[in-house]
C-alpha cells in the first residue's frame, strides 16, 4: 500500500447526500490525476464511504480519518473491511479514532476501548491485518500504541514540534501521516479570520486543546478563537511558498506522508484549492 508523500483530507468526500455522489466521484477522479497519494475520508466516516471513491480511482490509496470506534463494533468494522479489500486489494487503510467525550455518550478510557477495539479486530473472523490500520494519535500513550499495533499515527490539529515528538516515540519504521491545515489567503486578517471560523469547532474539544498546551501554548492562545500564534502554527496560509515551506517542517520533523487539509467558506468541494497545491506541488499527474 504506497501512501506517496502528500495526500488530501476533508470530510465533504464522505457525504451521503444522493445529489452530491457523483461530484464526489468526479472530485475523487481528479485527485487521482493530479497526483495525490491518498485521500483521507474526515468527519468521522465509516467504512462503507471508502467505496465509491476506490471506485472512481485506480492509482491511489483511500484512507479513513477516521473511523470512531464507538460507533460501530470491531465484528462490524472488520467485516466491512474485508469486504472493501476484497473489491480493492492493498488501497485501503483503516483510521481509528478514540472520538471527544463530549461528543460520545457512555465515553470512558479512550486508550483502554481503544486497546479492545484492536483485539476485536484481531480476534475477527477476517482479522483487519496491522499494517491496514493506522491511529489517530496525539498523547505519548496512544502514539505508542500506535507504532504497536497499527501501522502508525494520523494526528490532527498539530504542529511540527509535535511531528517530532511523535517520531521519537514512534521510531524510525512506523508511518506519521500528520494533517496541516491550508488556508488559500494571503491577507493577514482575512485568513486568521477564516481560521478561526474553521477552529472553533476543535477549540471546544480536550483531546486537542490538552494537546495544544502540551505543545507550550497557553489559555491565552485558546481563547476567542485562537491567538495569532496558535493560528499561525496549526494553519499554513499565505501563497505557495508558505505552503511549502510548512509541508517541508512537517516532512523534516520526521512525517512520512502529509494530509492537506484545504479549508474555505463554500459548501463545496475545494477543488480548485486541490489543483493549485498539485501544481504548487509539482506532483506527477497520472
Amino acid at each position: 500500500m504506497e501512501l506517496g508523500r502528500v495526500g488530501v483530507w476533508n470530510g465533504r468526500l464522505r457525504s451521503d447526500k444522493p445529489g452530491v455522489r457523483e461530484e464526489i466521484k468526479a472530485a475523487a477522479a481528479e485527485l487521482d490525476q493530479l497526483g495525490y497519494g491518498a485521500i483521507w475520508l474526515g468527519s468521522s466516516p465509516q467504512v462503507h464511504h471508502a467505496e465509491p471513491i476506490l471506485q472512481a480511482t485506480t492509482g491511489l490509496t483511500v484512507a479513513t480519518g477516521i473511523v470512531n470506534i464507538w460507533a460501530d463494533d470491531a465484528a462490524t468494522v472488520a467485516a466491512a473491511h474485508a469486504r472493501l479489500t476484497a473489491a480493492h486489494p492493498g488501497r485501503f487503510l483503516l483510521g481509528l479514532g478514540a472520538g471527544h467525550s463530549g461528543l460520545v455518550k457512555d465515553y470512558h478510557k479512550p486508550y483502554s476501548a481503544m486497546v479492545a477495539f484492536l483485539d476485536g479486530l484481531d480476534a475477527a473472523a477476517q482479522p483487519v491485518p496491522e499494517d491496514e490500520r493506522v491511529l489517530a494519535a496525539l498523547g505519548p500513550k496512544m502514539l505508542t500504541l500506535a507504532g504497536r499495533r497499527a501501522r502508525g499515527a494520523h494526528p490532527y490539529l498539530v504542529t511540527p514540534e509535535h511531528t517530532a515528538t511523535a517520531r521519537e516515540r514512534l521510531g524510525e519504521g512506523p508511518l506519521l501521516a500528520p494533517e496541516i491545515k491550508v488556508v488559500h489567503e494571503s491577507d493577514p486578517d482575512q485568513a486568521r479570520f477564516q481560521a478561526r471560523e474553521h477552529l472553533s469547532v476543535y477549540l471546544k474539544l480536550t483531546n486537542y486543546t490538552s494537546n495544544l498546551l502540551r505543545l507550550g501554548f497557553t489559555e491565552d492562545d485558546l481563547a476567542d478563537g485562537g491567538s495569532d500564534r496558535l493560528i499561525d502554527a496549526t494553519f499554513a496560509w499565505g501563497g505557495e511558498e508558505v505552503v511549502r515551506a510548512r509541508i517541508s517542517e512537517f516532512q523534516d520533523a520526521g512525517a512520512d506522508h502529509v494530509v492537506l487539509n484545504v479549508i474555505d467558506d463554500s459548501a463545496a468541494l475545494p477543488r480548485q484549492g486541490w489543483r493549485d497545491l498539485a501544481e504548487a506541488l509539482k506532483l506527477t499527474p497520472r
